[in-house]
C-alpha cells in the first residue's frame, strides 16, 4: 500500500502542487513567525545583557504610588544613601543614572527617532573622569547646562558634528546646547533607532526634577566578591524599606523576561493569522483528496476486490497526504527562514536599526513546520479516505458514483442548523455583556463551523440568483450555473475558503469605520477649542507653554489640563485639572445631571460612569487626599458623559495646584478668535519656539492621530489575509483544474455538437466567477454581523462609537472576490478549450 501511495504521488504530482503550496505557505508563516520572533528575542536579549555586563548589583528606589506618567515627586536613591552605598566593603565602582524623555531635532527641525526611543541620561565619570558606558568617539563628555553628548548613530543620521548647535526639548521649551562630544553605545534602544543625549549628571538631575536623585544606582563588585553576597552586605548597610537591591544576573533575566512577553503578543498574532492561512488551506486540501479520490474509484475498487481492507484503502490516502504534508513543511520550513529574514529587514529599514545578531532557528522551529505540515494534510484528507473505503467495489468498478443519501443531506444540515443557531445566540447573548468578548468569540466560531456545514444547502438559493444574468451569457451562462450546482458539497468547500478570508477583512473593516467615524464625532461633539498642545512623546509640558500660549494675539481662551493621582474613599482616584473659568468654552460635555458651570473652589464634576461605580450624584460630597497628603472636601456640580478626552473627577486647577509639588500640564486647550486655520496653527508653532516635539492639533489632528494606530493594525491585518485570499485563489484553481479533468469527456461532446472553444472558456470563467461570488457574499454578510456585534462591545466603552456600514468597501470586496474568481479560471479555462474533442469523447 506504501508503494501504491507512492506512486499515486508521483503520477499525480501537477495536481498535488497547488496544494502542497497551499499548507507551504501557512508553514511558511508559522515558521517564519518563530524564526523572526526568536531571532529578535536574541538580539535584544544579548544586547540588554552586554548593557549590564558590568553591572553586579542595582539599587533602585521603591515603587511610586503616584501614576504612570505623573510629574509628582518620584522616589529617587539619593546622594547620601549613593555613599552609603560606596563604602559597603566589596564594592569597587558606583554609577548613578538619571534618564527621562529629550527629544532631538535634525538640521531640519524634525524631530529624530519619533516615534522610538528619545531619551536622555547623565554621564558618570569613575576615577579616571571618564564613563566606560559612553565612549568618546569625537569630542569630549559634556560640561554645564550648555553642552550636550549624542550617540553616534543620531550624531551620523542627523550630520551634527562636534561644536553644531542642537535644538533640544525635555518638557516643552527648546533648548539649543552645543554638541561637546559623540560617543558609542551598545544602549539596545539607540541601536533599534532611537536617540540618546548625555548631559553632566547635575544637569540631568534639574532636567527631570531629580535634584541631586538618581533613578538607579549600578554597582561593581571587586575582584573575589559574589553578585549575591554583595546583595546581602548592600541591604544590611541600607535603611529599611529605603530601597530594592537586585543581582545583574536577576535584571538580566527580568530583562530577557519581559523581552520574551513583549514578543509573545506579536508571535501570538502572527500565529493567528498563520493559523487562518492554515484553516483556509485545509478547505483546499480536502478538495483536492476528495477529488483525486472520487477520480480514482475505480482503482480502489480493483484493490478491494484484491482483498484491500477498508483501512488499507484509508491508509493509503493519508499515506499520500503524509508525503504530501513532510514536502510542504520542509519547504515551507526554508521558505519560513527566508521570510524570518525579510521581517527583519523590513523593519530595520522601516522603523529604524535592530539589534545585531544572527537568524535563529531553533530545534523547535524545526519541528513545528514539519508537524504542522504533516498533521494539517492528514487530518484534512482523513475524510475524503475515510469515504473512499465506503465505495462498494461494484458500484465502483462500474463508475456508479452514490449520490448522498437524503438521511446524510438531512444529519448535515440538521447539524450545521445547530451550530449555526448556538452561534448567533452566543454572539448576540455577548453584546448584552460587559465582558462579553470570550463568549463573543466562542460564538463566532460556532456560526462559522454551522454555515460552512449549510455551505451546500446554501448554496442552491444563493447561485439560483445569479440564474437571470447568467442567462445573458447564452448556452456558457446556463452550463456554468449546472456546473456550480452539480456537486454542492465541493463548490461549497471552494466558495468557504474565500468565505472565511472575506469574512475577517469585512468585520475589521466595519469595525475600524465605525471607530473612525466616533473619534470624528469625539473631536467635533466634545470640543470647542480650535487646537490641542501637547508633547509628541505624551510626556508632561512645562507650565511656561501655557502662559506664552495665553500672550498669543487671537487666543480667545486657553486651560491646560493636568492629571493627578490622588485617594477618595482609601481608593485610588484620578483627578483632571483644568482653568474652571475657561474650561467651559473649550469643550461641550453633555451633562445628565447639573451643570458644568464655573468651576472654582472645591466645586467639580464627574463622568458618568465613575458616578455610577461611586455612587455619587450632583450635590454629592467627596472627601479627597491630595498627593501632598492633605484632604479635602469636594462638591459635585454635575454629572457628565464621559468620552475618551474626558474622564474622572474635573476641578479647578487653582484648587489642585497648591498640593502639586512639580506643576506639569498633559495638555492645552487652546480657542481662537477666528477658529482654526493655517496662520493661526503657524502663530501657535512660533509662539512654541518651532519646537519639533510639541504637536499643535486641530480637531481633524486630534482625530488621526487617535485612530492612527487602529489605522495602521488594519493596513498590517490586511496584509496578514492576504495570504488567506492566496490561499483560497489556489483552491479555486485547484477545483476548477480537476473539474474540468473530471468532465473531460463532457467538455469534448459539448465541442461535438457546436459549442467552440470560446464558448468553453466562457462557461468555465463564469462557473468561477459564481463560485466566487457566492464565497464573497457569505464572507461580507457574516462580517457585517461580526462587525455590528464587535461593535456593541466597543460601543459600552466608547460612548462616541457609531455603526458604519463602509459601502464602497463592501463593493469593493465583492469585486475583490469577483476578480479571484476571473483569475483562477484563467489556466483552467485554457485548458479546458485546448482539449481535443476527439480523445475527450473517448476518455474514460
Amino acid at each position: 500500500m506504501f508503494r501504491t501511495a507512492l506512486r499515486n504521488v508521483l503520477a499525480h504530482k501537477a495536481r498535488l502542487l497547488m496544494t502542497v503550496l497551499a499548507v507551504m505557505l501557512g508553514v511558511a508563516f508559522v515558521s517564519g513567525t518563530l524564526v523572526f520572533t526568536s531571532t529578535l528575542s536574541e538580539a535584544f536579549r544579548n544586547s540588554s545583557q552586554k548593557s549590564l555586563e558590568h553591572v553586579d548589583v542595582a539599587v533602585e528606589p521603591p515603587q511610586s504610588d503616584a501614576g504612570p506618567g505623573s510629574p509628582e515627586d518620584t522616589p529617587q536613591i539619593d546622594r547620601k544613601l549613593l555613599d552609603k552605598v560606596n563604602r559597603v566593603p566589596g564594592v569597587a565602582a558606583t554609577t548613578g543614572l538619571v534618564s527621562g524623555y529629550t527629544g532631538v531635532a535634525d538640521k531640519h527641525g524634525k524631530l529624530l527617532g519619533a516615534g522610538l526611543s528619545t531619551r536622555g541620561s547623565n554621564y558618570f565619570p569613575g576615577k579616571d573622569g571618564k564613563d566606560a558606558r559612553y565612549p568618546m568617539r569625537d569630542g569630549a563628555a559634556p560640561k554645564g547646562p550648555d553642552q550636550i553628548a549624542l550617540d553616534s548613530r543620531t550624531a551620523d543620521k542627523a550630520g551634527y558634528r562636534v561644536g553644531d548647535t542642537v535644538r533640544i526639548s525635555v518638557d516643552g521649551p527648546v533648548r539649543e546646547p552645543k554638541l561637546a562630544g559623540i560617543f558609542t553605545t551598545d544602549d539596545d534602544r539607540a541601536a533599534a533607532g532611537g536617540t540618546l543625549t548625555l548631559f553632566d549628571t547635575e544637569t540631568a538631575q534639574k532636567l527631570f526634577r531629580m535634584p541631586g536623585g538618581y533613578n538607579v544606582v549600578q554597582v561593581t563588585a571587586a575582584a573575589g566578591t559574589s553578585q549575591t553576597a554583595l546583595q546581602h552586605a548592600i541591604e544590611r548597610a541600607l535603611p529599611p524599606g529605603s530601597a530594592t537591591v537586585e543581582t545583574g544576573k536577576h535584571l538580566a533575566d527580568q530583562q530577557a523576561d519581559m523581552i520574551e512577553e513583549s514578543m509573545s503578543g506579536m508571535k501570538t498574532g502572527l500565529m493567528v493569522f498563520a493559523g487562518i492561512s492554515l484553516f483556509v488551506g485545509i478547505f483546499l486540501i480536502a478538495n483536492t483528496f476528495t477529488m483525486l479520490v472520487a477520480q480514482r474509484t475505480r482503482e480502489l475498487a480493483l484493490l478491494r476486490a484484491v482483498g484491500a481492507a477498508r483501512r488499507q484503502v484509508t491508509r493509503s490516502v493519508l499515506i499520500e497526504a503524509f508525503l504530501v504534508g513532510a514536502i510542504a513543511g520542509a519547504t515551507g520550513l526554508v521558505a519560513g527562514i527566508g521570510v524570518g529574514a525579510g521581517l527583519r529587514a523590513l523593519i530595520s529599514s522601516t522603523t529604524g536599526k535592530l539589534p545585531d545578531g544572527p537568524l535563529v532557528v531553533e530545534p523547535t522551529t524545526v519541528l513545528t513546520a514539519l508537524a504542522v505540515g504533516v498533521v494539517v494534510t492528514v487530518l484534512a484528507a482523513w475524510l475524503p479516505g475515510r469515504r473512499a473505503a465506503k465505495i462498494p467495489p461494484v458500484a465502483a468498478m462500474n463508475s456508479v458514483h452514490l449520490p448522498a443519501t437524503t438521511k446524510s443531506l438531512v444529519v448535515r444540515n440538521s447539524i450545521g442548523a445547530v451550530f449555526a443557531g448556538l452561534g448567533i445566540a452566543g454572539v448576540l447573548a455577548a453584546t448584552g455583556m460587559d465582558d462579553g468578548r470570550s463568549t463573543m468569540g466562542a460564538g463566532a466560531v460556532l456560526l462559522l463551523i454551522g454555515v460552512f456545514i449549510l455551505t451546500p444547502l446554501l448554496s442552491r438559493p444563493l447561485i439560483a440568483l445569479a440564474a437571470p444574468v447568467l442567462r445573458a451569457f447564452g448556452t456558457a451562462g446556463t452550463l456554468a450555473r449546472q456546473n456550480a450546482l452539480r456537486n454542492p458539497r465541493r463548490t461549497a468547500t471552494t466558495a468557504s475558503a474565500l468565505m472565511v478570508g472575506l469574512t475577517l477583512i469585512t468585520g475589521l473593516t466595519v469595525i475600524a469605520t465605525s471607530v473612525q467615524k466616533g473619534v470624528d464625532k469625539l473631536a467635533t461633539e466634545s470640543l470647542k477649542a480650535d487646537y490641542v498642545i501637547s508633547m509628541d512623546s505624551r510626556q508632561p509640558l512645562s507650565p511656561r507653554l501655557e502662559k506664552a500660549v495665553g500672550a498669543v494675539d487671537g487666543v480667545v481662551a486657553s486651560s491646560p489640563l493636568r492629571k493627578v493621582m490622588a485617594e477618595s474613599g482609601n481608593e485610588p482616584e484620578m483627578l483632571n485639572g483644568v482653568d474652571g473659568r475657561e474650561f467651559g468654552a473649550l469643550t461641550q460635555l453633555p451633562f445628565t445631571e447639573g451643570a458644568l458651570g464655573e468651576l472654582r473652589g472645591n466645586r467639580a464634576v464627574v463622568d458618568g460612569d465613575t458616578a455610577k461605580i461611586k455612587h455619587w450624584k450632583a450635590g454629592s460630597r467627596v472627601p479627597v487626599t491630595f498627593p501632598d497628603g492633605k484632604k479635602a472636601t469636594l462638591t459635585v456640580s454635575g454629572v457628565y458623559e464621559g468620552n475618551d478626552m474626558f474622564r474622572g473627577l474635573i476641578l479647578d486647577n487653582a484648587t489642585l495646584a497648591p498640593h502639586q509639588k512639580h506643576l506639569a500640564d498633559d495638555q492645552i486647550l487652546v480657542k481662537m478668535a477666528d477658529g482654526a486655520t493655517d496662520g493661526n496653527k503657524e502663530t501657535l508653532a512660533k509662539a512654541l519656539g518651532d519646537n519639533p516635539a510639541i504637536l499643535v492639533a486641530d480637531k481633524k489632528d486630534v482625530s488621526e492621530g487617535i485612530s492612527q494606530s487602529v489605522t495602521m493594525m488594519l493596513n498590517m491585518l490586511y496584509g496578514l489575509l492576504a495570504m488567506a485570499v492566496i490561499v483560497a485563489v489556489l483552491g479555486v484553481v485547484n477545483t476548477l483544474a480537476m473539474s474540468v479533468f473530471e468532465r473531460s469527456q463532457e467538455i469534448g461532446m459539448l465541442r461535438a455538437i457546436g459549442l467552440d472553444r470560446r464558448g468553453v472558456k466562457r462557461m468555465v470563467r463564469l462557473e468561477s466567477l459564481v463560485i466566487s461570488l457566492f464565497g464573497g457574499v457569505l464572507g461580507v454578510g457574516l462580517g457585517v454581523f461580526f462587525g455590528w456585534a464587535a461593535g456593541e462591545l466597543i460601543g459600552a466603552q466608547m460612548k462616541s462609537y457609531e455603526l458604519v456600514l463602509p459601502w464602497g468597501r463592501l463593493g469593493l470586496f465583492l469585486g475583490l472576490a469577483a476578480l479571484v474568481g476571473v483569475l483562477a479560471a484563467l489556466w483552467p479555462a485554457r485548458r479546458a478549450a485546448r482539449l481535443n474533442m476527439l480523445t475527450a469523447i473517448k476518455a474514460d
